[in-house]
Parts: C-alpha cells; structure tokens; sequence
C-alpha cells in the first residue's frame, strides 16, 4: 500500500479540505487528488464525499481511517528501530525461561537507558542466520565447532558457564541426596525429551552421557515443561537435568528436589555470539557486564565437552 497516499487521506480528514491537506503536504492539490484516487482503487471503495465545506469520509473512509493511522505510526517504529543511535539492542536468548533471558534481565536493571528487544530463535543455525543478516545483533549459544569452521565474520566470546542440576521427584532413589557426582547417576535414567538432533543443546548432553557413561533418554513426545515436571514428580525411576539458573514453578504438592552435581560439576557453555562488524553501543556495555558477573571456578573443577 502506499503510504503517501494513506499520508495523504489521513491528512485531509483532518484538514477536512483537499487544499488544505495539499498546503499541508506542500504538494499541489491536483497531487492530492491522484493519490486519493489511485488509493481508491487500491481498496475498491470510495472514500471521501465532496461537501459544500470541503471533504467527508465515507462509512467505508471512517472504517479504513483507525488502520491508516496505526499505518503510519508503523511507518514512524520502522524508521525509528534502525535510526542510528536509537534502535533497541536485538539479542536472541533461545527460551524466555533459560538462563541468558535471565541474565539479559540482570542486564536491563544495570543499564535501564539500553533499549532491548528479547528474541528466541530455534537453534545455532537460525541465530548464525540471523546475526549475518543483522536481524539480530547478538546470541547466546553453545557453539560446536568439531565439524565445521566459524564463518570469518562471526565473533564467539564466552559468556559464563552455567552449572548443570538434576532434578527428582520425591519418591526418586536420590531424592535425598545433598549433592552428587555424575558417576553416582549411572544405572539411573535420565529422561529429556526436549533433545532435538543436530541442536547444540543434544550435542551438549550427548557429550555428557559419553562421558560419564550415563543413560540420557529423549523417547517420547515434547509436551513442554510443565508435562515433564508433572511426570518426574510422579516418577521413582526418571530423572532429568536443568540448568541451575533454568526458572521452574510446580505445584507445591510436586516437591521436586533440586540437586547439584559436583567432582567434577558439569557446566552449560554458553557463548555470546555477534557479528565482527556490529557496532552497537548496547554490545560493548553487555560484554562489560558478562565481565561483571563470571563466577569463581568451581573448587571441585568442571567439566564441559571437548568442542567448548
């Protein structure tokens, strides 16, 4: 649709003359006229209705006049998110409930003045896409670099290492435990049935479950994370793994135990992942900030996957 000719309606019916929108525009009113006309044809009806005074909408002109507004404050967002100076910093933090939506929350209270727009795309993939496209200026992922190389234009910082719990239903065999180590989660299952193929958060687990010689399951279904809460609670056998800093709200009568891992701990690589060329002022401060707050090594030591 054109614009200048939405510009153009909205600006006679409030002007209630063609003229008078004309000298508004400080465009001829034969100009006026031809986008008025063009615009009719557009959407098939007549708009205004010639009157001794001027100009009237139509029924049609007062039903298209609330849209044509919101038309052109749509105009006026574009514009002003990719303004220099002031589009709003775009960072993808792939699920609102992990823990870099968290940190990023963290980060918002520190510099209240940095516009942020919180996205969640799908995987690794998608965010490299999107930061190479600029639809995003930066991401927080765990990158695997085992098979292929970065592209050049691509810079990977670490960000923070986020340790991993599991976590239990009351009835389960360890559901007493303070702390474990993951040799003591052998012959235990572990059931994860968000684990995509190909994603960077399956080759984390996959990696761990080598490691250690775990049984990590991924059978069945993803129906979300309140179906899986609802189905460890219950369980004597299952088992799954959360990230410490991962929001999670059960029922009370759930009494779902959370129970860190230790000797060594395993932590969730996350990386800050942006373009080389991306000179928004917002990612200096958020890299300032991840500098900030890196936590003490673990005394009992980490592990994370060879690729990290």
């Amino acid at each position: 649709m054109d614009l200048d000719a939405v510009r153009t309606f909205v600006a006679i019916v409030d002007a209630g003359r063609f003229q008078d929108a004309a000298t508004e525009l400080s465009i001829t009113q034969q100009a006026v006229s031809k986008r008025i006309a063009a615009l009719e044809r557009a959407v098939g009806v007549r708009l205004f209705v010639r009157t001794p005074r001027g100009a009237e909408p139509t029924v049609d002109g007062r039903a298209f006049l609330p849209h044509a507004r919101e038309l052109l404050r749509a105009e006026a967002r574009a514009y002003a998110s990719v303004r220099p100076g002031h589009r709003a910093l775009r960072v993808d933090v792939i699920g609102r409930g992990l823990a870099p939506a968290a940190l990023l929350r963290d980060f918002h209270h520190a510099h209240p003045e940095i516009e942020l727009d919180v996205v969640t795309l799908f995987d690794a993939d998608a965010a490299m896409e999107a930061i190479r496209s600029g639809t995003v200026d930066a991401s927080f992922r765990a990158i695997t670099t085992t098979d292929r190389r970065l592209p050049a234009d691509i810079e990977v910082t670490r960000a923070f290492d986020e340790p991993i719990q599991l976590l239990t239903g009351p009835a389960h065999a360890l559901a007493a435990a303070r702390a474990l180590t993951p040799a003591d989660l052998v012959g235990h299952r572990i059931w994860m049935p968000g684990l995509v193929a190909g994603t960077e958060w399956a080759a984390y687990y996959d990696a761990l479950a080598a490691a250690f010689g775990l049984a990590i399951e991924s059978t069945g279904p993803d129906f979300g994370v309140e179906p899986l809460l609802d189905t460890i609670a219950g369980s004597r056998s299952l088992a799954t793994f959360v990230g410490e800093q991962t929001r999670l709200v059960w029922p009370a009568g759930h009494d779902l135990r959370r129970i860190d891992l230790c000797d060594p701990t395993p932590v969730y690589p996350h990386s800050l992942v942006r373009h080389r060329d991306n000179r928004h002022p917002g990612l200096a401060a958020l890299r300032n900030h991840l500098d900030s707050i890196r936590p003490e090594p673990s005394d009992g030591g980490t592990w994370t996957p060879a690729w990290a």
